[in-house]
Protein backbone atom coordinates (compact mmCIF):
# COMPACT_ATOMS: atom_id res chain seq x y z
CA UNK A 1 0.00 0.00 0.00
CA UNK A 2 1.37 3.51 -0.85
CA UNK A 3 -0.08 5.84 1.34
CA UNK A 4 0.17 9.67 -0.39
CA UNK A 5 1.29 11.82 1.99
CA UNK A 6 3.61 14.98 1.91
CA UNK A 7 6.15 13.61 3.34
CA UNK A 8 5.87 10.20 1.48
CA UNK A 9 5.88 11.91 -1.97
CA UNK A 10 9.05 13.10 -3.50
CA UNK A 11 7.51 14.81 -6.24
CA UNK A 12 5.04 17.20 -3.93
CA UNK A 13 3.79 19.20 -6.82
CA UNK A 14 1.98 16.17 -8.44
CA UNK A 15 -0.33 16.61 -4.65
CA UNK A 16 -2.29 19.22 -5.74
CA UNK A 17 -5.87 18.55 -6.70
CA UNK A 18 -8.80 20.96 -8.10
CA UNK A 19 -11.39 18.18 -7.90
CA UNK A 20 -12.81 15.29 -5.56
CA UNK A 21 -12.02 12.54 -5.93
CA UNK A 22 -8.82 12.92 -7.73
CA UNK A 23 -7.41 10.03 -8.85
CA UNK A 24 -3.31 9.65 -10.01
CA UNK A 25 -2.81 6.06 -11.03
CA UNK A 26 -2.37 6.22 -14.74
CA UNK A 27 -2.91 10.00 -14.31
CA UNK A 28 0.28 11.01 -12.09
CA UNK A 29 3.44 8.95 -11.42
CA UNK A 30 4.51 9.67 -7.57
CA UNK A 31 7.55 9.04 -6.82
CA UNK A 32 8.10 7.74 -3.36
CA UNK A 33 10.43 9.24 -0.38
CA UNK A 34 10.34 5.53 1.29
CA UNK A 35 9.04 2.03 0.70
CA UNK A 36 12.27 0.87 -0.44
CA UNK A 37 13.51 -0.84 -3.65
CA UNK A 38 10.48 -2.98 -4.04
CA UNK A 39 7.48 -0.03 -4.28
CA UNK A 40 10.09 1.88 -6.56
CA UNK A 41 10.32 -0.97 -9.21
CA UNK A 42 6.28 -1.79 -8.55
CA UNK A 43 5.34 2.07 -9.37
CA UNK A 44 8.39 2.26 -12.35
CA UNK A 45 6.64 -1.14 -13.66
CA UNK A 46 3.12 0.57 -13.79
CA UNK A 47 5.01 2.99 -16.97
CA UNK A 48 3.08 1.67 -19.65
CA UNK A 49 6.40 2.92 -22.36
CA UNK A 50 8.92 1.08 -20.68
CA UNK A 51 6.81 -2.09 -20.48
CA UNK A 52 6.09 -1.92 -24.30
CA UNK A 53 9.80 -1.86 -24.47
CA UNK A 54 10.46 -4.72 -21.71
CA UNK A 55 8.13 -6.43 -23.98
CA UNK A 56 10.00 -5.75 -27.48
CA UNK A 57 12.98 -7.32 -25.51
CA UNK A 58 13.02 -10.67 -27.80
CA UNK A 59 12.96 -8.22 -31.48
CA UNK A 60 15.98 -6.83 -29.49
CA UNK A 61 17.82 -10.05 -29.24
CA UNK A 62 16.17 -10.90 -32.76
CA UNK A 63 18.34 -8.20 -34.05
CA UNK A 64 21.27 -8.74 -32.10
CA UNK A 65 21.76 -12.42 -32.85
CA UNK A 66 20.16 -12.53 -36.49
CA UNK A 67 22.41 -8.77 -37.70
CA UNK A 68 21.37 -10.05 -41.13
CA UNK A 69 18.21 -10.25 -40.73
CA UNK A 70 18.26 -6.90 -38.62
CA UNK A 71 16.39 -4.71 -40.83
CA UNK A 72 13.55 -6.88 -41.82
CA UNK A 73 12.90 -7.30 -37.92
CA UNK A 74 12.81 -3.90 -37.36
CA UNK A 75 10.40 -2.85 -40.19
CA UNK A 76 7.66 -5.77 -38.45
CA UNK A 77 5.20 -3.52 -36.28
CA UNK A 78 2.16 -5.91 -36.37
CA UNK A 79 4.41 -8.71 -34.90
CA UNK A 80 5.64 -6.02 -32.13
CA UNK A 81 2.10 -5.04 -31.80
CA UNK A 82 0.71 -8.50 -31.58
CA UNK A 83 2.97 -9.26 -29.04
CA UNK A 84 2.77 -6.08 -26.51
CA UNK A 85 -1.01 -6.88 -26.92
CA UNK A 86 0.03 -10.51 -25.60
CA UNK A 87 2.10 -9.32 -23.02
CA UNK A 88 -0.43 -6.52 -21.78
CA UNK A 89 -4.02 -8.21 -22.21
CA UNK A 90 -2.97 -11.85 -21.36
CA UNK A 91 0.59 -12.28 -19.27
CA UNK A 92 0.08 -9.19 -16.86
CA UNK A 93 -4.02 -9.07 -17.29
CA UNK A 94 -6.88 -11.29 -16.67
CA UNK A 95 -9.40 -12.34 -19.30
CA UNK A 96 -13.25 -11.14 -18.74
CA UNK A 97 -13.87 -14.67 -17.78
CA UNK A 98 -10.95 -15.48 -15.39
CA UNK A 99 -11.93 -11.85 -13.85
CA UNK A 100 -15.84 -13.02 -13.38
CA UNK A 101 -14.35 -16.35 -11.56
CA UNK A 102 -12.68 -14.33 -9.23
CA UNK A 103 -14.85 -13.99 -6.14
CA UNK A 104 -18.50 -14.31 -5.87
CA UNK A 105 -21.18 -11.93 -5.51
CA UNK A 106 -21.70 -12.82 -2.17
CA UNK A 107 -18.17 -12.22 -1.19
CA UNK A 108 -17.65 -9.39 -3.34
CA UNK A 109 -20.70 -7.53 -1.44
CA UNK A 110 -19.31 -8.54 2.09
CA UNK A 111 -15.59 -7.46 1.07
CA UNK A 112 -17.88 -3.76 -0.03
CA UNK A 113 -19.53 -3.58 3.14
CA UNK A 114 -16.49 -4.49 5.22
CA UNK A 115 -14.23 -1.77 3.32
CA UNK A 116 -16.74 1.00 3.34
CA UNK A 117 -17.17 0.40 7.12
CA UNK A 118 -13.65 0.21 7.62
CA UNK A 119 -13.18 3.80 5.67
CA UNK A 120 -15.72 5.30 7.49
CA UNK A 121 -14.22 4.07 10.72
CA UNK A 122 -10.85 5.52 10.06
CA UNK A 123 -12.46 8.82 8.49
CA UNK A 124 -14.43 9.31 11.33
CA UNK A 125 -11.64 8.78 13.74
CA UNK A 126 -9.32 11.50 11.63
CA UNK A 127 -12.33 13.72 12.09
CA UNK A 128 -12.65 13.72 15.42
CA UNK A 129 -8.82 13.93 15.88
CA UNK A 130 -8.50 17.05 13.89
CA UNK A 131 -11.42 18.71 15.30
CA UNK A 132 -13.34 18.71 11.86
CA UNK A 133 -17.52 19.67 11.90
CA UNK A 134 -18.37 20.37 8.28
CA UNK A 135 -17.26 19.23 4.40
CA UNK A 136 -16.91 15.80 3.40
CA UNK A 137 -14.15 13.40 3.32
CA UNK A 138 -13.30 11.27 0.92
CA UNK A 139 -10.93 8.43 1.12
CA UNK A 140 -10.00 7.23 -2.43
CA UNK A 141 -8.16 3.68 -2.92
CA UNK A 142 -6.66 2.69 -6.46
CA UNK A 143 -5.57 -0.19 -7.81
CA UNK A 144 -4.16 -1.49 -10.72
CA UNK A 145 -5.43 -3.79 -13.20
CA UNK A 146 -2.42 -6.26 -13.47
CA UNK A 147 -3.08 -9.39 -11.52
CA UNK A 148 -0.33 -11.11 -12.14
CA UNK A 149 2.36 -9.21 -10.28
CA UNK A 150 2.24 -7.52 -7.08
CA UNK A 151 -0.31 -5.24 -6.43
CA UNK A 152 -0.17 -1.80 -6.31
CA UNK A 153 -2.98 0.35 -4.10
CA UNK A 154 -2.49 3.71 -3.70
CA UNK A 155 -4.51 5.67 -1.16
CA UNK A 156 -5.24 8.98 -0.07
CA UNK A 157 -7.45 11.05 2.29
CA UNK A 158 -9.06 14.14 0.05
CA UNK A 159 -11.59 17.00 1.31
CA UNK A 160 -14.11 18.78 -0.76
CA UNK A 161 -13.21 21.40 1.87
CA UNK A 162 -10.55 23.68 -0.63
CA UNK A 163 -10.71 20.33 -2.31
CA UNK A 164 -7.33 19.53 -0.51
CA UNK A 165 -5.41 16.38 0.18
CA UNK A 166 -5.04 15.82 3.78
CA UNK A 167 -1.92 14.59 4.62
CA UNK A 168 -1.93 11.83 7.16
CA UNK A 169 0.51 12.36 10.42
CA UNK A 170 2.35 9.11 11.91
CA UNK A 171 -1.16 8.14 14.37
CA UNK A 172 -3.37 8.22 11.42
CA UNK A 173 -0.82 6.47 9.05
CA UNK A 174 -0.75 3.85 11.64
CA UNK A 175 -4.27 3.39 11.84
CA UNK A 176 -5.02 3.13 8.30
CA UNK A 177 -2.32 0.61 7.51
CA UNK A 178 -3.51 -1.40 10.74
CA UNK A 179 -7.28 -1.61 9.82
CA UNK A 180 -7.51 -0.48 6.18
CA UNK A 181 -6.45 -3.70 4.64
CA UNK A 182 -6.20 -6.25 7.51
CA UNK A 183 -7.22 -10.08 6.83
CA UNK A 184 -10.14 -11.12 5.43
CA UNK A 185 -9.71 -8.18 3.24
CA UNK A 186 -6.27 -7.69 1.83
CA UNK A 187 -4.82 -5.43 -0.41
CA UNK A 188 -5.34 -8.76 -3.33
CA UNK A 189 -8.57 -9.79 -1.88
CA UNK A 190 -9.55 -6.07 -2.96
CA UNK A 191 -8.17 -6.18 -6.66
CA UNK A 192 -10.45 -9.20 -7.31
CA UNK A 193 -13.30 -7.17 -6.34
CA UNK A 194 -12.30 -4.32 -8.16
CA UNK A 195 -11.58 -6.47 -11.11
CA UNK A 196 -14.78 -8.70 -11.04
CA UNK A 197 -16.87 -5.86 -10.61
CA UNK A 198 -14.88 -3.52 -12.86
CA UNK A 199 -14.90 -1.17 -9.95
CA UNK A 200 -11.39 1.37 -10.78
CA UNK A 201 -11.58 3.62 -8.35
CA UNK A 202 -12.80 2.80 -4.70
CA UNK A 203 -14.35 6.13 -3.19
CA UNK A 204 -15.62 5.82 0.87
CA UNK A 205 -16.96 9.04 1.63
CA UNK A 206 -17.93 10.65 5.14
CA UNK A 207 -19.62 13.70 6.90
CA UNK A 208 -17.84 15.08 9.56
CA UNK A 209 -21.03 16.50 10.96
CA UNK A 210 -21.56 12.78 11.79
CA UNK A 211 -19.32 12.44 14.56
CA UNK A 212 -20.62 12.10 17.56
CA UNK A 213 -19.95 13.93 20.70
CA UNK A 214 -18.71 11.20 22.42
CA UNK A 215 -16.11 10.29 20.00
CA UNK A 216 -14.96 13.76 19.83
CA UNK A 217 -14.10 14.51 23.64
CA UNK A 218 -12.27 10.83 23.51
CA UNK A 219 -9.96 12.22 20.83
CA UNK A 220 -9.84 15.34 22.66
CA UNK A 221 -8.50 13.47 25.82
CA UNK A 222 -5.95 11.56 23.84
CA UNK A 223 -4.89 14.45 22.39
CA UNK A 224 -4.10 15.98 26.23
CA UNK A 225 -2.87 12.34 27.71
CA UNK A 226 -0.08 12.69 24.66
CA UNK A 227 0.68 16.59 25.39
CA UNK A 228 2.97 15.85 28.44
CA UNK A 229 4.59 12.82 27.25
CA UNK A 230 5.61 15.07 23.67
CA UNK A 231 6.62 17.99 26.37
CA UNK A 232 9.11 15.79 28.23
CA UNK A 233 10.72 14.91 25.24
Amino acid sequence: MFLIGRDRVANASALDIRWVPRRFLGRTTLWPRRGGARLWARIIFEIEILRYLLALMPFVLGVLIWQDYALAIAQAPIPMLILIYLVEARMLRASPATRARLVSDAEADRGLDLLSTRGRKILGRMAAKRGLSAGRLHLVIEQSDMLRVPTLTLVSIQSEDGPALLHPDAEERALIEAELFAPPLTERALQHIGLARKIETHDITFEPAQVSAHARLAALMAERGRAPASAGE
